[in-house]
């Protein structure tokens, strides 16, 4: 579910079902042509296909960090805790082109990046999506 599909009179009863929020990151830098932006885009689309699809009712898209690489990763990170406060039990971070890890956002539950999905072939990343953030809430739960 997309942040912008929640109104303020619906929150309080979702809330108890969204527990988990998703934080993209495109990582552009500026210096991408209009095409090199969109398939950056439809990368983190893909993506987050493997998260959204599976588990709407349970999870909320938050906005994506359209600009920075890995310098950026210090806001993430505070984005992260920030959400945490705000009632969120878990946190995501994805993203197709930028590789975070858990070193630099000690306040996300779970990083997927181009390097979780690097032994995977492209039908194994749904399958092993799953049962990492399946995981993810049973050992949280």
């Amino acid at each position: 579910m997309k942040f912008s599909e929640i109104n303020k009179d619906s929150w309080g009863e979702l809330c108890l079902y969204l527990d988990t929020c998703l934080i993209p990151v495109t990582g552009l830098n500026g210096t991408e042509s209009p095409y090199e932006v969109v398939r950056a885009l439809e990368r983190l689309r893909d993506m987050m296909d493997l998260v959204e699809i599976p588990f709407k009712g349970r999870i909320v898209t938050y906005p994506s960090f359209q600009y920075g690489k890995e310098e950026i990763a210090q806001y993430i990170n505070e984005v992260c805790h920030n959400v945490k406060r705000a009632g969120f039990a878990y946190v995501i971070v994805i993203s197709a082109d930028v590789n975070l890890n858990a070193v630099q956002l000690d306040n996300a539950d779970l990083i997927l990046t181009p390097s979780a999905f690097s032994e995977f072939p492209e039908g194994g990343k749904q399958q092993f999506t799953h049962e990492i953030i399946q995981e993810l809430w049973q050992r949280k739960g």
